[in-house]
């Protein structure tokens, strides 16, 4: 629980909520699984860096839970670190996707004096190791289906809902709604990668008060419509997920493949790309930009954005956070 108030500090969870979240993590050990996969993506990195000659220390700071991204500053600071680059495990923009890491930067070097300079590492979600990396686990999840069903598979994507302010608040004054249009075209990516013509873009894992809009529909009540339609088969892509959080492993392992189950649907989740080696690439590629100031790599036209230092904000007004709504 203590870990789950600081997840939603400030959002106005209801508390049954948490109780109901928590029972979730008691199912997979009473832990999130993030630390554990960070720390397997870590090793992941530092075996790619020195591959390539890198020659630099990985820290791991958490802004939730141990180890504090405030301890991490410190123990830079002891180990005579002047700078870093911050790479977030979150491929997107908007407030919790991008603008919250900027916060978490400037909370933890005000927390540490003579703290070293921190360079949070640009947005990534159009990067062409993370397309080629879901575009195989698509394939790979397509090959799990009975062999007479695949040619009919419903390919789904699915990212964090978030409330329907936040999104449109996500981006550069005048650019509303940058998260999901990132989702969707990450998605659109995907899916040309894979030979998918048709599919579909939903969320997961709301969170907040009933009479706050999130981003809809809903993955549950998307199995369903699927279901009244015929469909037989579904492939879930959790293109908004760089590993198995807590939020793939019970909402889509759990709840959405039992949804598919009781409506007669063969179901098959992609993996996600944390550790696949092209995610270690991946960061060392973004390091490689910001070193020799190379152009990005993208598959998309959308601006590289996220990219500044010290918890400096791209534009003023960007991805601010929307005040939230008073409860009637």
């Amino acid at each position: 629980m203590p870990f789950l108030e600081n997840v939603t500090r400030g959002r106005g969870v209801p508390p049954e909520r948490l109780a109901e979240v928590a029972q979730h993590y008691l199912h997979f050990g009473g832990v999130s699984p993030i630390n554990a996969l960070n720390l397997d993506i870590i090793k992941a990195i530092e075996a790619e860096f020195a591959t390539r000659g890198i020659d630099v220390p990985v820290y791991f700071g958490n802004r939730n839970w141990h180890p504090m991204v405030e301890d991490t500053v410190e123990r830079m600071r002891a180990d005579g670190i002047r700078s870093a680059l911050v790479f977030p495990t979150s491929a997107w923009g908007g407030y919790s996707g991008c603008k919250q890491y900027h916060e978490d930067i400037a909370r933890a070097r005000a927390a540490v004096a003579d703290a070293p300079e921190l360079v949070k590492l640009r947005q990534y979600f159009d990067h062409p190791l993370l397309i080629d990396a879901f575009a195989d686990a698509i394939r790979a999840a397509v090959a799990e289906l009975p062999a007479e069903r695949r040619e009919r598979a419903r390919l789904v994507f699915t990212a964090h809902s978030i409330p329907v302010s936040a999104d449109n608040a996500s981006g550069p004054p005048g650019e509303q709604a940058l998260y999901s249009r990132q989702v969707t075209e990450s998605a659109r990516l995907c899916a040309a990668a894979t030979g998918f013509d048709d599919y579909d873009v939903v969320w997961q894992s709301r969170s907040g008060p009933p009479q706050v809009p999130w981003l809809e529909p809903d993955i549950l009540d998307h199995l369903d419509a699927l279901g009244e339609r015929g469909v037989d088969a579904v492939v879930l892509c959790p293109v908004g997920f760089v590993s198995d959080h807590l939020e793939v492993i019970w909402d889509l392992d759990n709840e959405a493949k039992e949804r598919a189950g009781e409506l007669g649907m063969a179901f098959a989740r992609a993996a996600t790309p944390g550790p696949d080696p092209r995610f270690a690439r991946l960061v060392a590629d973004l390091v490689g930009e910001y070193r020799t100031d190379a152009k990005p790599l993208q598959l998309s036209d959308f601006p590289s954005l996220g990219c500044t230092a010290n918890g400096v904000t791209c534009v003023v007004g960007c991805c601010d956070m929307p005040a939230r709504p008073r409860r009637s």
